[in-house]
């Protein structure tokens, strides 16, 4: 046996079998992770949230199964999945007598089981405007997984730039204009985390932040979700949404806001402020909440130079 060898053995023996059992258990988590976001993708791709909400928020397994048109063979396994859903805290659920039920029972007790949806479910709900599904069906998908198989590689290679362009052979807003299944994915993705941003951020700090405005440009603004709901909450407003020419392409016609296609690092048109939306993490490594989301430059003038700068 190496001395290698021979030093692993001996910290193995000093482990307690508690230690070593718990080590294990611990790989395993890590190994099986994604199989959480897969079930959440399926439930998504079942229509379960949507279904549990338009029964009024709860709902039993039969209820799902006929609902979403699976087979009853899949029933028990449609069950793991929900008790998996359920354990990661996307549902909740709760026993109820058979005659309270939708249907009849499901367990030999005469208890049925109903399924509710917790706030993280309740937004992946595709008829409410604040609907995170999108997003789940951009972030949860085989062109975003590949992307960080590799990830050892890009440490070894100092040419190599990022992640996504090592695997995919282009940065990330090029495969946007290359692919178009992935440009509608990610507008898609982006207008549905915008409509849940504005819409917390309007009720809280909205007045404050937007008073006095009389004109807007929002730098890199998508299909203009953010925009839209300004403009909405403040129609004295005149919100311009400045993008990529991919993406202005894709943004719907309306009266409210004017679509510019241009780069920002080239030109941003003039206005009485600015508006950047970004994510930052506080001292937990959690996401800040969503009022520092936005940087704000009133009276922003000759931003293209100073961004430029930047």
């Amino acid at each position: 046996m190496s001395r290698s060898n021979s030093k692993a053995a001996r910290h193995m023996d000093a482990l307690s079998t508690g230690d070593l059992m718990q080590a294990e258990l611990q790989l395993y988590n890590h190994s099986f992770s994604y199989v959480k976001s897969m079930a959440l993708k399926c439930a998504v791709d079942l229509g379960i949230p949507n279904i549990i909400h338009r029964r009024g928020g709860s709902a039993t397994l039969s209820d799902l199964t006929a609902a979403a048109k699976i087979h009853s063979s899949r029933m028990p396994y449609l069950q793991r999945l929900m008790n998996l859903l359920t354990i990661s805290g996307i549902f909740t659920k709760l026993h109820a007598p058979d005659d309270s039920c939708f249907t009849s029972s499901e367990t030999p007790s005469g208890v049925a089981v109903l399924y509710k949806l917790t706030p993280a479910s309740y937004l992946l709900a595709s008829n409410d405007v604040t609907s995170m599904s999108s997003m789940l069906k951009f972030l949860v998908r085989p062109l975003t997984f590949n992307t960080f198989f590799d990830m050892h590689t890009w440490f070894k290679d100092k040419q190599a730039t990022s992640f996504f362009e090592m695997t995919h052979g282009c940065n990330r807003w090029e495969m946007t204009r290359r692919n178009a299944v992935d440009n509608r994915l990610f507008n898609d993705a982006m207008v549905a985390d915008s409509n849940l941003v504005m819409e917390i951020f309007l009720r809280e700090s909205g007045h404050k932040i937007f008073g006095g405005l009389s004109s807007l440009v929002d730098v890199g603004g998508g299909l203009g979700a953010v925009s839209l709901a300004i403009a909405k909450a403040f129609p004295r407003i005149k919100c311009f949404v400045l993008d990529l020419p991919q993406v202005v392409n894709q943004a719907p016609a309306n009266d409210t806001v004017q679509f510019i296609a241009g780069d920002m690092f080239k030109f941003i048109p003039q206005a009485d402020a600015v508006l950047l939306k970004s994510r930052k993490r506080n001292e937990a490594g959690s996401m800040k909440p969503i009022f520092r989301r936005f940087l704000m430059k009133e009276r922003f003038r000759r931003a293209s130079v100073h961004l430029a700068k930047r």
